[in-house]
């Protein structure tokens, strides 16, 4: 599709601002690879030492996290369905809170690179190695996602090279990973993490002074039904939004959990933060986009082919008398991909030497640091060659929680039943694994096949009649029931595709965790669970709980006061009796 008459192209100022984005980022590798000393070992390559402080930790966790699906893709499902996705921000503190108390001070305690090390551990070398390959193959698939999206999007609406695109953001995200290593990728993700939100605000700004205020964009989302945050179907409905972020998430923290010390919960709450900040102004760019598209959806009018498209349209339709500001936005788009695809190429890296090298082939520490960087060019390389799948995996958000959620959710089951459930053994971990993976898969797969029909989707309606253009898709007079109604065909279903293969993507993830943990957990039973001492620190203990910490700090106060009390008591008692005495 060419670019729209409609609206403007990309120019000299945008490019230049979307190239020094891409410049300071390289700058970045190339500072710690040369003046950032002290990287000579795989351990300060790969997990910065273990001395990263709680801001930029948090910062790089929040860039990691919010990719350019979210700039992009996120306000494209507000604006079809409604604020009801900003739900997944309350999943934000179950995440947080999950991963902090769970997670973390278990893995800390261990002193591992590699999350999967702790697989090995606590069940034995099979479970491990699937957990591995698990692992990569979810994260090539996804940083696929993640690198071709913005590409194929910001293509088909400013006229950017496709690949030229895909290509360039690649190779300097391989180039500052392979240099810089983690504390490349958290400083980086620190600057990209102000960029992402400069790009939000100068859209949600310029849509603001348009339509004429906040006031008149709430008041045009509500009479669309945009703004049905709170209108959920059924219970499970809203838990589906929560159940699923925190089963995806801890599938990505978990990669980062190594770099973190035991003081780093603080990173994971102030993360919380910058996660609310990102979603608010991607819930708020999606309400901006159909107030300004209320009465003629460019989707609709056949002015975009996807609805990924629908933000860089608005960007390139209100602010080409800005030149310079669509370069921004697109900086915002890409800044989101450069963050998720180094914390994903570091991750690679360091799973596949913790867990596929070390353990088999003995090497110094100078030659693991250069195996390290020589990964992370690879796995760069691979990410890139694997982006031109993506384009075969539908919406972008969707195709993006699928593959999490058929790969991570087992993996979340498995570590969960690990360091919950002391009396798990090997064959239900790797049993349980392997069900919930099957499970997964086959919901999945056979959703791929058999799509849940419109009215199954709930979409809000959309609109062309104020379309003061003309176009080869207009003079049909689409709106957005027959655009969707022409579609699909009337298809004989299997039984299942009513109900199982038509639930919501959603749903994936905990499928998959709730298989995995069930099934290990009656497996373990009947196999006659740990036949072994299990190593307390394998397990969540009482004392790694913020909780139980409260509970002894709060002890020790009222014995502390209780014990001034009875003293001041006797000293008051002995001065009586002196008294007395006299």
């Amino acid at each position: 599709m060419a670019v729209s008459p409609l609206v403007g192209s990309f120019v000299a100022a945008d490019y230049a601002v979307f190239a020094l984005m891409l410049l300071v980022s390289a700058v970045i590798g190339v500072y710690y690879a040369t003046v950032g000393r002290g990287q000579s070992s795989s351990k300060e390559f790969l997990m910065g030492g273990r001395r990263m402080t709680a801001i930029p930790v948090a910062l790089s966790l929040t860039a990691s996290f919010m990719s350019a699906i979210t700039v992009l893709a996120t306000p494209a499902e507000v604006y079809q369905y409604g604020a009801s996705f900003g739900l997944f921000s309350l999943s934000y503190v179950l995440v947080v809170v999950f991963c902090s108390e769970i997670f973390l001070p278990v893995f800390y305690r261990l002193d591992i690179t590699s999350t999967y090390e702790y697989l090995e551990m606590r069940f034995n070398k099979a479970t491990r190695l699937l957990g591995t390959v698990m692992f990569i193959v979810q994260t090539i698939l996804y940083t696929g996602i993640v690198i071709y999206a913005p590409a194929l999007a910001l293509n088909q609406v400013t006229g950017m090279d496709l690949w030229g695109a895909v290509i360039s953001t690649g190779v300097v995200c391989t180039f500052y990973c392979t240099l810089g290593g983690l504390k490349a990728v958290v400083w980086t993700d620190v600057f990209q993490v102000g960029i992402m939100v400069a790009g939000f605000l100068s859209v949600i700004i310029r849509a603001v002074v348009l339509q004429g205020g906040v006031a008149n964009i709430l008041q045009h989302a509500e009479h669309g039904g945009r703004l049905n945050f709170w209108e959920c179907v059924d219970f499970l409905h809203c838990l589906k939004f929560i159940f699923c972020w925190n089963s995806v998430s801890p599938a990505l923290s978990l990669s980062f959990f190594p770099c973190l010390s035991l003081s780093s919960p603080r990173s994971l709450y102030i993360n919380l933060i910058g996660l609310w900040v990102i979603m608010l102004c991607s819930v708020s760019a999606g309400l901006c986009l159909y107030s300004v598209y209320k009465n003629c959806d460019p989707w609709t009018a056949g002015m975009v082919s996807a609805p990924d498209q629908l933000m860089p349209y608005m960007v390139m339709d209100t602010l080409r008398d800005y030149p310079g500001l669509p370069g921004l936005f697109v900086a915002a788009a890409y800044s989101g991909t450069l963050s998720t695809v180094s914390s994903s190429i570091n991750a690679l890296a360091a799973v596949t030497i913790e867990d596929l090298i070390k353990p088999h082939i003995r090497m110094s520490e100078t030659h693991l640091s250069w195996t390290s960087k020589g990964l992370s060019f690879l796995y760069g390389a691979v990410c890139i060659g694997m982006a031109g799948i993506a384009s075969l995996m539908g919406g972008l958000l969707q195709a993006a929680i699928t593959i999490f959620g058929i790969i991570g959710g087992p993996l979340l089951g498995l570590f969960s039943l690990g360091i919950l459930c002391p009396y798990a053994n090997a064959t239900g971990g790797l049993t349980g694994l392997l069900f919930g993976l099957a499970m997964s898969l086959w919901v999945g797969i056979g959703a791929q096949f058999y799509p849940p029909l419109p009215e199954q989707s709930r979409p809000l309606g959309l609109t062309t009649h104020g379309c003061n253009f003309t176009t080869t898709a207009n003079l049909f007079n689409w709106t957005a029931t027959s655009t969707q109604a022409s579609l699909y065909t009337t298809l004989v279903q299997p039984f299942l595709a009513d109900n199982w293969y038509s639930m919501s993507y959603l749903y994936f993830s905990p499928i998959g965790t709730l298989t995995a943990l069930i099934v290990g957990l009656v497996v373990s039973l009947l196999s006659g669970g740990m036949k072994l001492k299990l190593e307390p620190r394998l397990t969540l203990m009482k004392s790694d709980t913020t909780f139980y910490c409260f509970y002894k700090l709060f002890e020790e106060r009222v014995s502390n006061e209780c014990l001034y009390v009875n003293k001041l008591h006797s000293i008051c008692f002995s001065l009586t009796i002196k008294g007395n005495r006299f």
